[in-house]
């Protein structure tokens, strides 16, 4: 399980949102985020919670249709990385807010192609792109997380155009809320579905 490297000083009222989060503009349709840091299991779980959050689909983004399936992309050859593919309500949640939860909660944004134990460039931490708007909400965010030194180390995490999102294997898919006692899960899951109930209890989809 990654480490966080949130400052002892941080908390859910300090740690910043983004200063730029312009509203989607009239359009009353769902919009697609795909991000990637680490494990697809435990992002997964993060973002299922999120109200105004309609789906969440692990899979795999930045390499080609070929590689795209769990075994090839575990060879760390392939340009993949593990990542979710978050479909939203922007009305209810901005792709702003997503990134919040993915710095503050998520993973670690300061580990270098790896979280934790899990090493490779498939557990690199990436925002995956699919136009300039997202490009430079998440480039402003970075910038000001690393100015106001939310982080006791700087963010690596990398922003890459959308080529393509490529679903993984069927039994991935809510794997740690079918899979609750399994190891991995309990110690590196788990945890972060209960901090995004503690830090976004007013963000938490209802019953």
């Amino acid at each position: 399980m990654a480490a966080t490297c949130l400052l002892p000083s941080v908390t859910p009222a300090t740690f910043p949102g983004p200063a730029f989060d312009p509203p989607v503009s009239g359009a009353s349709e769902l919009a697609e985020a795909i991000l990637a840091g680490g494990c697809f299991w435990c992002t997964e779980a993060v973002y299922r919670q999120l109200d105004g959050v309609q789906h969440v689909e692990s899979g795999y983004s930045g390499g080609s249709a070929e590689t795209a399936n769990y075994k090839a992309v575990c060879t760390d050859a392939t340009g993949h990385a593990e990542a979710i593919r978050i479909v939203y309500d922007p009305h209810r949640i901005s792709y702003g807010q997503l990134l919040k939860v993915f710095f503050s909660v998520a993973h670690d944004p300061t580990q270098l192609n790896r979280q934790g134990e899990d090493i490779g460039t498939q557990y690199r931490s990436a925002i995956f792109h699919a136009d300039e708007t997202q490009r430079e909400i998440a480039r402003r965010y970075i910038a000001q997380l690393d100015e106001a030194k939310v982080f006791s180390a700087p963010i690596v995490t990398s922003l890459e155009l959308l080529q393509a999102f490529y679903p993984a294997e069927d039994y991935h898919q809510d794997y740690a809320a079918q899979h609750p006692d399994q190891p991995f899960i309990r110690a590196a899951a788990a945890p972060k579905v209960e901090k995004v109930k503690a830090w976004y209890a007013d963000r938490i989809k209802s019953k």
